[in-house]
C-alpha cells in the first residue's frame, strides 16, 4: 500500500514529499515513538490524534483516519534510522522541530517518561538534524502548554 511512498522515502536523494504523503510519513514517526515502550496507550493515541488534527486542521475523525494510515506506514516502514534520516532529507527544518514538539506531546501524554521513549526522542532528533539544544526547547514549550 505504501511502497511507493516507502521507495521515495528510502531513495538515495530524497525529493520533497507531497503533503499527503508528508502527513503520513510524519504522523508515522509519532506511532513508532508511541509504541517504543511497548504499551501503545490510550492517552498516546488521542495525543497523536489532536497533534494531527491541529497540524493539519482536521476533524477529530479525519485525525484518527490518519493515524490509522500512519499506523499501517509505521508497521511496514524500515528501520528508524534510514527512515528519519530519509524523513530529514525530505522535510524542512522548521517542520522538522515542529515534529519533535509532536513527539514530546506523545511522549508526555501517559503521564510517565521512560527510558525507551527518551532515548527514541534522542536517537530520532539527532537522525532529524535537529540538535539537542532545539529538541529540549521543543520539550519545554510542551512542557509548558
Amino acid at each position: 500500500m505504501f511502497s511507493d511512498l516507502l521507495r521515495r522515502l528510502t531513495a538515495p536523494e530524497p525529493q520533497m514529499l507531497p503533503d499527503t504523503d508528508a502527513r503520513i510519513a510524519l504522523g508515522a514517526l509519532l506511532v513508532r515513538l508511541a509504541r517504543t515502550d511497548g504499551d501503545y496507550a490510550a492517552a498516546e493515541i488521542a495525543q497523536i490524534d489532536a497533534s494531527l488534527a491541529k497540524r493539519y486542521g482536521l476533524t477529530p475523525a479525519e485525525a484518527a483516519a490518519l493515524r490509522a494510515e500512519c499506523e499501517a506506514l509505521e508497521a511496514e516502514a524500515p528501520d528508524t534510522v534510514r527512515f528519519t534520516r530519509a524523513i530529514k532529507d525530505a522535510v524542512a527544518y522548521e517542520n522538522r522541530l515542529a515534529v519533535l514538539e509532536a513527539m514530546w506531546a506523545v511522549v508526555m501524554a501517559d503521564g510517565v517518561r521512560d527510558h525507551e521513549e527518551d532515548s527514541m526522542m534522542r536517537m530520532t532528533a539527532s537522525l532529524l538534524g535537529v540538535s539537542d539544544q532545539d529538541s529540549h526547547r521543543a520539550r519545554l514549550r510542551v512542557s509548558a502548554g
